[in-house]
């Protein structure tokens, strides 16, 4: 119809035969041939505004990176579009601002499920439906992570609820915004119902999967953590991802054993 009906997909630029089943979903263009490298035989395939896109092999099965860019709308393009092209497991890659006072920069992170403080997730499920991520997927990364952290601050892994916005300044200088006691308010309560971490996309990714029948799963690096700055608390400061893709790279193995045994 018009505008899509082109071979290749509107904003990614892909098609089925350029992308595996199984997609890591970065947002910064310049993390996924980094992430790539712990593939094998990757190539790159495609770039397109923030879309960038290697792929090449885990056990043998095509597996894909994509980078989605900052926010739930351009994240959802990019789901949409993949799922268009056959893939049916995602796992977003990214960083995160802590928030629980027990999480300390260079934490990894691995999300359950994500508070829909964001637009995107509206416009696919009810305003009481939950953004949740499959349970398959969180439970391939909690193994995974749990093998490269260590019982230490800073490299430990988590799993829980994390949140997901529109506003990266409304997060680190809410008291700038018209709306600052709005933000504050909600912050206060996401900090008593122990949410993990602040972050961008995981709600728009699990709503899309959700509303389309396809896996999602988040994995984060704890940049650091606002709380614990703001009470004095120590923490880290990490740049370092690492050990957030080696969680995901692992995470797609064991996925990829499981399905084989259960003939998907």
């Amino acid at each position: 119809m018009g505008l899509l009906s082109d071979e290749l997909q509107f904003h990614v630029q892909l098609n089925e035969s350029m992308v595996g089943k199984y997609a890591i979903l970065p947002g910064d263009p310049g993390r996924v041939e980094k992430i790539a490298a712990f593939l094998d035989d990757a190539q790159f395939v495609a770039s397109n505004r923030e879309y960038t896109t290697y792929t090449g092999t885990l056990l043998g099965e095509k597996v894909s990176v994509v980078s989605t860019g900052i926010g739930g709308p351009s994240a959802a393009i990019a789901v949409e579009e993949l799922i268009r092209c056959g893939v049916h497991t995602f796992i977003r890659v990214g960083t995160c601002g802590g928030i629980n006072d027990k999480v300390r920069g260079g934490d990894v992170l691995i999300a359950s499920a994500a508070v829909r403080s964001e637009g995107t997730s509206k416009e696919y499920l009810p305003e009481v439906y939950p953004a949740v991520a499959d349970f398959e997927v969180v439970t391939a990364l909690k193994q995974a992570g749990d093998r490269l952290s260590e019982n230490e601050d800073g490299k430990r892994c988590f799993v829980g609820v994390v949140q997901s916005k529109d506003n990266f300044y409304g997060q680190v200088e809410p008291h700038t915004m018209p709306v600052a006691d709005m933000l504050t308010e909600r912050w206060n309560a996401y900090v008593q119902c122990g949410c993990l971490a602040s972050e961008m996309e995981a709600a728009s990714v699990f709503s899309v999967c959700l509303a389309r029948g396809k896996r999602a799963g988040a994995v984060f690096t704890a940049l650091w953590n606002f709380e614990r700055s703001r009470k004095g608390l120590p923490d880290n400061v990490c740049h370092d991802s690492t050990r957030a893709i080696k969680t995901a790279i692992e995470a797609v193995k064991i996925l990829i054993e499981q399905d084989r045994k259960n003939g998907i």
